[in-house]
């Protein structure tokens, strides 16, 4: 039986539960008695050898968490009389609670977050419990039977059954493992050490874990790529009931748990100072990130670069790059062999934001210390709850001497393979071959149709301001005067009434009017009451001398990081305005030069083909054949 077939199976218990339960309710009992069932057929075949060493010490105040995993061939053991089949038709409640309270505490926990004890009172009440508890109790969910991969997979197909039937988003709680396999192949590939050596430990880290399924895919794929190294799992998970089968999998997989941790990453790191070889994350796209706004900005006040948030925060409407701070903030130190990290992200942290604004601060931190290493654009329709595009950022802060000062851009849109059946929004999928052509691509890390290696510095420009001068004509008519003398300089009113006609400059109004000099107040208040704007006029100057700037016509200019602004500006600007001039007051604050630095990565732009249209003569006779084949059809309606 294929884990397609085996979550089917179990997934049958629903028409057991129909009727009492609401069909939202179905996951919350189906999920944790698969994860019970799975416990205990793990335990099943030492069983007996660990009730007896319980018996035979109990007595003697030993510590059992010490003795009975030996015993029990596994990190947690259950030392209950009890099991799924054995429970009874009567006091099935409360043998089923004596069962689960005799779990170790690192496994009994799992119950504790899918808050199990509230839905067996639940099925006892609807006289469902004996009967859901045996129909389970009859599956062999055995590890010889259904590998952790496949249990694996089990577990987000219900997810996401119970998603669908509760109109929940499954996506947010794991990653299609044909992207979990060209993440971790990216990630780890270039790690020679780790995959060659012997007795080679690491340690791996995922920030928004949901059911743990990059992490047992990390973990299953080093072990394939060389038995002898040991990859040593951590993570951080908000949702109570995907921790909890996160825990559940990482126990049987035989890891230590008290590294798995059920909590906000961005509002509470439970996992403070630890620093890890790998990171590896899928966070949710476009989440808002106002629940935890205060924590978050109150951390980057009061620790700034010495906490995670130094470079800068987005906006409040998408924290994915919150996340993607967050795991660099966990890198080790180049001389200890760095981090590298794999993140899976939309398609708005490459570019949202304008100069100065906190999205371009993090990409500038991130580039400028030269820690991108590349970015994959995936094909559309990839993942289970949205068909947006999506791309996974590798980066690194130990890059290798050839990758220096460079990041690399891989456009991989076009390689996928249909579904045989579509999965929510998944149509498509990443095939061994393909994940294979796409990480040679990264590996060779050159130019080519679908590659493209850029400075780090190709992303930055400078945000210049344009500005021109403000040219009014002036008259006085009733209608302005009436405006004036509503305004700080209508002291001037009577004067301004004696003048006629009109004035392409400003001192040669206020002669007319007899006026010398105005106040600054006053000066403002004519402007805006007496002038029209007019191409053909002459330039206003302020009260030192200086020509005024016009707000309506005022521009920013992008110039690339490694251009010449005057030479930029000479060329790009003056030949069509040759009025402009640079607002030289503008500067960046970290550099204190011209113009404010920002970073942005147009990944459409580097690899956009111009497809010039067909010619006339086609589209014509298109045409023509589309007008016959109506007025045939016209023929036949009518005849």
């Amino acid at each position: 039986m294929n884990q397609q077939n085996l979550a089917d199976f179990i997934w049958s218990v629903a028409d057991v539960l129909r009727g009492d339960f609401k069909q939202s309710e179905f996951g919350r009992i189906i999920l944790p008695f698969t994860v019970l069932r799975r416990l205990e057929c793990v335990l099943e075949p030492t069983r007996d050898k660990v009730r007896s060493q319980y018996q035979a010490m109990q007595s003697i105040g030993v510590d059992m968490d010490l003795i009975l995993p030996t015993a029990a061939g596994a990190t947690f053991y259950n030392v209950s009389q009890f099991a799924l089949d054995s429970v009874g038709s009567t006091s099935t409640r409360a043998n089923l609670e004596d069962y689960i309270a005799k779990f170790s505490a690192n496994s009994r926990q799992v119950f504790e977050h899918f808050a199990f004890d509230g839905w067996l009172e639940k099925l006892e009440k609807a006289n469902l419990l004996y009967l859901v508890t045996q129909k389970f109790a009859s599956i062999d969910l055995h590890p010889n039977v259904i590998s952790n991969h496949e249990m694996g997979l089990v577990f987000e197909h219900l997810i996401r059954k119970f998603a669908e039937s509760a109109n929940d988003t499954a996506g947010e709680f794991f990653t299609p493992r044909d992207v979990v396999r060209l993440a971790t192949t990216l990630v780890f590939a270039p790690d020679h050490q780790a995959l060659n050596g012997e007795g080679v430990v690491r340690t791996v880290y995922d920030c928004a874990a949901g059911t743990g399924g990059f992490l047992s895919s990390a973990i299953e794929q080093v072990a394939e790529w060389n038995s002898n190294a040991r990859l040593v799992p951590y993570a951080q998970e908000l949702n109570p009931e995907t921790y909890a089968i996160s825990v559940a999998d990482k126990l049987i997989q035989g890891f230590e748990t008290k590294n798995i941790k059920l909590g906000n990453t961005l509002s509470n790191d439970l996992l403070p100072h630890e620093q890890f070889d790998y990171c590896l994350a899928n966070p949710p796209f476009g989440v808002k990130w106002e629940k935890v706004q205060k924590q978050v900005q109150d951390e980057q006040t009061n620790l700034g670069f010495a906490g995670r948030f130094g470079a800068g925060l987005p906006r409040v409407g998408d924290g994915s790059l919150l996340f993607l701070m967050h795991l660099l903030s966990k890198r080790k130190p180049a001389e200890q062999g760095g981090t590298r990290i794999g993140i899976v992200l939309s398609g708005s942290p490459l570019f949202n934001g304008g100069a100065g604004s906190g999205e371009s601060e993090i990409r500038r931190w991130i580039l400028e210390n030269d820690w991108l290493e590349a970015i994959i654009a995936l094909p559309n329709d990839l993942f289970y709850n949205t068909g947006i595009g999506t791309y996974i950022w590798v980066l690194s802060n130990h890059k290798d001497a050839t990758r220096k000062g460079q990041v690399q851009l891989i456009d991989a849109t076009a390689m996928h393979a249909p579904m045989r059946k579509s999965l929510g929004s998944k149509r498509k999928f990443l095939s061994e071959q393909q994940i294979a052509e796409i990480t040679k691509l990264h590996e060779a890390g050159e130019n080519a149709p679908n590659s493209k290696v850029f400075a780090t510095t190709d992303f930055g420009y400078r945000r210049i301001t344009v500005e021109r001068p403000l040219r009014l004509r002036f008259s006085v008519t009733s209608d302005k005067l009436a405006t004036y003398q509503n305004t700080k300089g209508a002291d001037q009113a009577e004067a301004f009434a004696k003048v006629e006609g009109s004035f392409d400059n400003l001192p040669a109004f206020l002669k007319a009017a007899g006026i010398k000099k105005l106040g600054k107040a006053a000066l403002k208040a004519a402007l805006a009451c007496f002038g029209e704007r007019d191409a053909e006029a002459q330039p206003v100057l302020d009260d030192k001398g200086n020509v005024q700037a016009d707000s309506d016509l005022r521009e920013n200019e992008n110039v690339p990081l490694n251009q010449s602004i005057d030479d930029y500006f000479t060329r790009e600007v003056l030949p069509h305005v040759s009025d402009a001039w640079i607002d030289t007051g503008k500067l960046d604050a970290k550099d204190g030069q011209v113009g404010i630095v920002g970073y942005e990565i147009n990944f459409n732009r580097y690899f956009y083909v111009y497809q010039p249209p067909r010619a006339l003569a086609e589209i014509d006779a298109d045409l023509k054949a589309v007008e016959a084949e109506i007025a045939a059809l016209l023929g036949e309606v009518t005849a």
